[in-house]
C-alpha cells in the first residue's frame, strides 16, 4: 500500500517533467500532431539552442543567456553576504548574551514572516533615495536583507544544538568572539551552511517579483526573461522552445540540491533539535 501510493504520487509529479523534456526535444511539426506524452520520433536540440541564444523578448533576441549571467551576478553575492551575516547573527544569539538580544531575535522572527509584497513600496523609496533603484546592486541588497531573518533562525537553532562545552572551553583558552566563530563553530557547521546555501540560492534564483520590480529590462534575471519569452505574443507559439527555456531556468537550483541533498537533510535535522 505504501509503495503503491508513493509510486502513484511519483508519477503524478514526474509526468509534467516528462512532458516538458520530450516536448523540448521535438520539432514543431511533430508537436502539432498532439501526442504530448509520446517520446520524440526525431530528437532535435534546436529548441534548446534557440531558447538559450535566439528567443526574442520584445526587441531583444538573445534568449536566456543575458538573463542567466544577470542571475549569476545577483545570486552569488546575495547568497554569500546574507549567509555570512546570518551565520554571525545566529552564532551571537546562540552563544553570547547581550542587552537587547531577545528583542533582536523577536524582530528577526517577525521579519521572517512578513509578506514581501507589504515591503515593496518602502523598499522602492529607500533604493531610489540611495541611488540604487534599477540596478543589480539594489536587487542584491534587497535579496540580502529579506533572506537574513529565516537563515539567521536556522543558524541560531543549529549553534544552540552544538555542545556548549566546546564554547566554554574555547573561552577558557582565551579565544574571543571571532576566534571561536572561525576556529570552533565554522568547521562544525558544514551541514547548516549547505542548508542555507540551498535555501538562498533556490529562493534568489527562482525569484520573479523582486527581479521585475527592482531592475531594468537589460538587467532582468533569468526568471523574468523566461516569463517574457513564454508570454511573447509575436509570431508562432513555439512550445518546444518554451519548454526548453523552462528547463534551462531550473537547472542550476536542481543541480545544487541534488549535489548536496544529504547535507541538506543533516543540517535541517541538526537544527531542529533545540530552539
Amino acid at each position: 500500500m505504501i509503495y503503491g501510493t508513493l509510486f502513484v504520487v511519483s508519477v503524478y509529479y514526474l509526468l509534467p517533467l516528462w512532458v516538458m523534456v520530450v516536448t523540448s526535444l521535438k520539432g514543431m511539426p511533430e508537436i502539432r500532431l498532439g501526442n504530448i506524452f509520446a517520446p520524440p520520433v526525431e530528437i532535435t536540440f534546436e529548441p534548446w539552442v534557440k531558447a538559450w541564444a535566439e528567443a526574442c523578448t520584445g526587441l531583444n533576441c538573445d534568449g536566456l543567456s543575458r538573463g542567466f549571467w544577470n542571475s549569476v551576478r545577483i545570486t552569488v553575492p546575495s547568497a554569500l553576504v546574507s549567509i555570512f551575516i546570518a551565520s554571525v547573527n545566529g552564532y551571537a544569539l546562540a552563544n553570547w548574551r547581550f542587552r537587547g538580544g531577545e528583542a533582536f531575535f523577536t524582530i528577526l522572527i517577525f521579519g521572517a514572516f512578513i509578506p514581501y509584497q507589504v515591503m515593496l513600496y518602502p523598499m522602492v523609496i529607500l533604493l531610489r533615495e540611495a541611488g540604487l533603484y534599477g540596478s543589480l546592486t539594489g536587487l542584491i541588497v534587497v535579496h540580502t536583507v529579506f533572506g537574513m531573518p529565516i537563515v539567521t533562525l536556522l543558524f541560531r537553532n543549529y549553534f544552540t544544538s552544538l555542545p556548549e562545552e566546546l564554547f566554554k572551553a574555547a573561552r577558557v583558552d582565551g579565544a574571543g568572539f571571532w576566534g571561536i566563530y572561525f576556529r570552533v563553530m565554522l568547521p562544525m557547521s558544514l551541514p547548516i551552511f549547505t542548508v542555507a546555501m540551498i535555501i538562498q540560492i533556490t529562493g534568489i534564483w527562482n525569484d520573479f517579483l523582486f527581479g521585475t520590480v527592482f531592475t531594468r529590462p537589460n538587467l532582468y534575471p533569468m526568471t523574468v526573461q523566461l516569463n517574457n519569452i513564454v508570454n511573447s505574443v509575436q509570431g508562432v507559439k513555439e512550445y518546444n522552445v518554451n519548454m526548453a527555456a523552462t528547463l534551462l531556468t531550473g537547472l542550476v537550483p536542481l543541480a545544487i540540491y541534488f549535489a548536496s541533498g544529504k547535507l541538506f537533510v543533516r543540517g535541517i535535522a541538526a537544527g531542529a533539535v533545540k530552539g
